[in-house]
């Protein structure tokens, strides 16, 4: 089991960037794959983006592919979602979700398939 801590949303314009981080607890980051996801007003949570247990294991939504970029540090315990040329769209509370294992992409995108869970962290971004 690990604790998530969201953090780095805010407010932004149209076009711009964000980089929220995933700070985990306990030393056996190294080992779970790792998820955003995001739930915007009046809508179901959704598949964003996810890493497996390297870096170079990564997967998208489509609606994000080549604007965002998921990451990952584990001598930090911490993982990344760069958010670049944001849209208004791209509102929603942002949440971080840890699995144990290495899994295939589909997998990835099943928010049931995780264990933990952080507390969400809010992006904001007006037109």
């Amino acid at each position: 089991q690990v604790q998530l801590v969201e953090s780095g949303g805010g407010l932004v314009q149209a076009g711009g960037s964000l980089r929220l981080s995933c700070a985990a607890s306990g030393r056996t980051f190294s080992t779970y794959a790792m998820g955003w996801f995001r739930q915007a007003p009046g809508k179901e949570r959704e598949f964003v983006a996810a890493i497996g247990l390297s870096d170079g294991e990564t997967y998208y939504a489509d609606s994000v592919k080549g604007r965002f970029t998921i990451s990952r540090d584990n001598a930090k315990n911490t993982v990344y979602l760069q958010m670049n040329g944001l849209k208004p769209e791209d509102t929603a509370v942002y949440y971080c979700a840890a699995v144990l294992g290495d899994w295939s992409g589909n997998y990835y995108k099943k928010q049931d398939n995780y264990s933990d869970w952080g507390q969400g962290t809010q992006v904001t971004v007006s037109s």
